[in-house]
């Protein structure tokens, strides 16, 4: 569907029609690393015994609710999902059920056998974090020792069952000199693409931001352009780096080449404590939560929370700022609208990277249009928990 077609049907009132594409499961509330710039900052626990994990039968009801609703997919990610004391049950019911399976995972549990488990689910996508290529770096990002190598066995585990990873490098200023070579390091373990995440300035990544531990927004518009002109001709692997729209190349907007639209319209989170959320950011922001699993009927959720409601019919018109001027706006949607959410109490705030290119005077003027009237602010407040 083009972006044009795609707005139109966004104005008609088939808005509160759409489907649910794909649930994000966030499984547990612990996490057995500790990594510097997670946006969800989970309680560190090794064994996966001392914080909530989501019981199996929510699990189970959340899939059951959202099929009739259009469900073709779930993602799976934490905390770290193979803590999940039932991880493999999990599994089960995904290939029961006939849905596409995502993975986000840290690798430090990937075994042989459970990258066995995982290959049996015949559409799959699995990504593991590095964030270095050596184990000093990889390991002082995430903070815990032997972390390096076990996420690139991992990978080698995975490609081994026959499902070729990707693997995910979170940049800094600490590893920022290591992207070339992670390339290279991606090849030889045989992963089958390569994706460039900027730190978040959410949960533990805010601090990150504020120690001035992150690259600042020229590098990052360096760095970007560099991986997508150079790095990427010279490599049979896919490799993205993950900024918005407005700083990425035609060429690869207009191939599709790692520039997705935005999936906002058809996706929704189920965290650990058995609730529905926007995404993992209800973790962080009680106002995202949307109600519990097994009590608040998922369909009513879908089509009458006021969140989601005033999502589908303000997208991308009710933008502020510098979001509110791009011409890319009816892709790029925001860039991470819970993020905004998080950072300034609204629905419509311009995404904090394309804000501070603005202010840089760093934003491409060729993809800014004309000022729109300012909508007011828009705050959720209690509507989230009704």
């Amino acid at each position: 569907m083009s972006i044009l077609s795609d707005m139109k049907q966004r104005k008609t009132g088939q808005a509160g029609m759409r489907t649910i594409n794909t649930l994000y499961f966030y499984l547990t509330e612990g996490c057995n690393l500790a990594c510097r710039h997670c946006w969800m900052g989970p309680r560190f626990d090794a064994t996966g015994n001392h914080y909530p994990t989501l019981p199996v039968e929510l699990f189970e009801t959340a899939i059951r609710e959202a099929k009739p609703l259009g469900l073709s997919g779930v993602k799976l990610t934490g905390g770290e999902p193979l803590l999940h004391p039932h991880f493999t049950r999990l599994l089960e019911i995904v290939r029961r059920e006939e849905l596409k399976l995502t993975i986000e995972t840290n690798g430090l549990l990937c075994t042989p056998e459970i990258a066995a488990e995982i290959a049996k689910s015949p559409n799959r996508f699995v990504s593991v974090s590095i964030d270095g290529t050596d184990a000093a770096t990889h390991e002082w990002v995430r903070g815990v020792p032997g972390a390096f190598e076990a996420a690139r066995q991992a990978v080698r585990s995975l490609v081994a069952a026959g499902t070729r990873p990707q693997i995910i490098f979170t940049v800094m200023r600490s590893n920022a000199g290591q992207v070339d070579a992670m390339v290279r390091m991606a090849e030889e373990q045989g992963a089958a693409s390569l994706k460039f995440n900027v730190v978040q300035p959410t949960a533990r990544g805010e601090k990150l931001h504020e120690n001035q531990e992150t690259l600042n927004i020229g590098d990052l518009i360096e760095l970007g352009r560099h991986v997508e002109q150079e790095l990427a001709p010279k490599t049979k692997l896919k490799i993205f780096f993950h900024y918005p729209h407005a700083f990425r190349a035609l060429h690869r907007i207009a191939s599709g080449d790692g520039c997705s639209a935005c999936g906002i319209f058809g996706i929704l989170g189920v965290i650990a404590s058995g609730h529905y959320a926007l995404c993992g950011i209800g973790e962080q922001v009680p106002d995202l939560i949307f109600g519990a699993v097994g009590k608040a009927r998922l369909e009513e959720v879908w089509r009458e929370n006021a969140i989601l409601k005033a999502l589908r019919e303000g997208l991308p018109e009710r933008l502020e700022g510098v979001c509110g001027r791009c011409l890319m706006k009816g892709r790029c949607l925001g860039a991470c609208i819970a993020q905004n959410y998080y950072s300034k109490g609204s629905l419509w705030a311009p995404y904090w990277f394309c804000e501070q290119a603005e202010e840089a005077g760093l934003f491409p003027t060729s993809r800014l249009g004309t000022r729109p009237t300012q909508s007011p602010l828009i705050t959720i407040g209690n509507a989230a928990s009704e």
